[in-house]
């Protein structure tokens, strides 16, 4: 009685899951992405409802204002604001991550995770020397446009590493960033457009490609 042939197909399937989880960091959680989102929208909605008191002639005094300090008054509590939202996001995203792995029997430090983290970082860290140059020279305008620019960039550099998802994301931070530096008084409108539902719709649409139609198949 002859053996069961397999199938060439299944054969070359199973040696490109191999070879993309060896490259690729696969446990990136959409999920992740619509929780930092949903922390952007919060975060925005402090800033502009609490700390600016729906006042936009307020916030185009502070914009331009040379008086103003980042460690003092409204720059002070926008810090903050924006620190704690990074923060979440990145708690979130860690969690999420480390979920996903958990589930698919796969382990989330690896290689290309410390290769990811790192080409994510550099643009990040030089991103964030860049506004606190802006911030002591008091070129707030500036911040939001600096923050979607230099966080696309990272974005796509993440890009190479995980989905091609997020590549696509990152060039559409770029594309908000620079929109924001052209014009200024929208900038903590784009802002929320590009760290909230950015988010939010790229984070939906790697879930339901990603994770929801695998625990339907």
């Amino acid at each position: 009685m002859e053996s069961e042939s397999t199938n060439p197909n299944n054969d070359l399937r199973a040696i490109r899951d191999i070879m993309e989880r060896s490259s690729r960091f696969l446990s990136l959680s959409g999920l992740a992405g619509i929780f930092a989102g949903l922390c952007a929208l919060i975060g925005a909605f402090f800033a502009w409802f609490f700390i600016f008191d729906s006042d936009k002639e307020r916030f185009g005094e502070f914009l331009y204002s040379t008086d103003v300090s980042i460690t003092s008054g409204i720059g002070l509590y926008l810090s903050l604001d924006a620190i704690l939202v990074l923060v979440a996001a990145i708690v979130g995203a860690a969690c999420f991550s480390r979920r996903k792995a958990r589930l698919a029997g796969q382990p989330v430090w690896t290689t290309t995770t410390r290769r990811l983290i790192i080409h994510v970082a550099i643009p990040l860290f030089t991103g964030g020397i860049f506004i606190l140059i802006l911030a002591l020279r008091n070129h707030l305008e500036l911040v939001a446009s600096v923050m979607l620019i230099f966080y696309g960039l990272s974005l796509v550099n993440a890009g190479k590493f995980t989905f091609s998802e997020i590549h696509y994301l990152g060039l559409t931070e770029i594309a908000l960033g620079i929109l924001a530096g052209v014009f200024v008084s929208q900038g903590l409108l784009l802002w929320t457009i590009g760290f909230g539902l950015m988010h939010l719709l790229y984070g939906s649409i790697m879930y339901y490609r990603y994770e929801r139609q695998k625990k339907v198949e």
